[in-house]
């Protein structure tokens, strides 16, 4: 059963970028935007990983802690994020525990076949654990924007 709306998120721990493990319970007084993508070093995820990053500052003033996942390996997590400079952790779901958390694993259609892969996704965590916003099947250009908003109002707001 997907996390809904004004719900507590249930803890979770992954590895992730810097070896480095993320505790969801740790995070607790901060808000969390947590965003799922396909694909390391794809150009729809590293538009938007790029949004993200250019946004930091911002999302830091709003007391918010951004985190990627995907189901890339460690390594392509890592590269992805020395690469594109990304000033935020990423996280390797291989096991796919945070993305079945989050119920953002999907059956899509490519090149006429089906596969089961990752709803390009993102979701706001409120400073007590509970989800404050989500947005799912997200097309890339000002989704940032969109959720950097929603991050500033719910910290002015708490």
């Amino acid at each position: 059963m997907p996390v809904e709306i004004g719900q507590s998120v249930a803890d979770f721990s992954a590895t992730a970028t810097g070896d480095t493990t993320v505790t969801l319970s740790e995070l607790r007084g901060k808000q969390v935007v947590i965003y799922f993508y396909p694909k390391a070093s794809t150009p729809g995820c590293t538009t938007e990983g790029g949004d993200f990053r250019d946004r930091k500052p911002a999302f830091d003033a709003a007391n918010t802690v951004i985190l990627g996942v995907s189901r890339d390996g460690l390594r392509a997590q890592e590269n992805f994020k020395a690469k594109q400079d990304f000033n935020f952790d990423l996280i390797s779901d291989k096991d796919e525990n945070v993305c079945t958390l989050f119920d953002v694993i999907k059956l899509k259609k490519m090149y006429g076949k089906e596969h089961l892969g990752i709803e390009r996704s993102t979701f706001l965590i409120d400073k007590q654990g509970k989800l404050a916003n989500e947005w799912r099947g997200v097309k890339v250009p000002g989704h940032a924007e969109e959720v950097l908003a929603a991050a500033e109002k719910l910290n002015a707001s708490s």
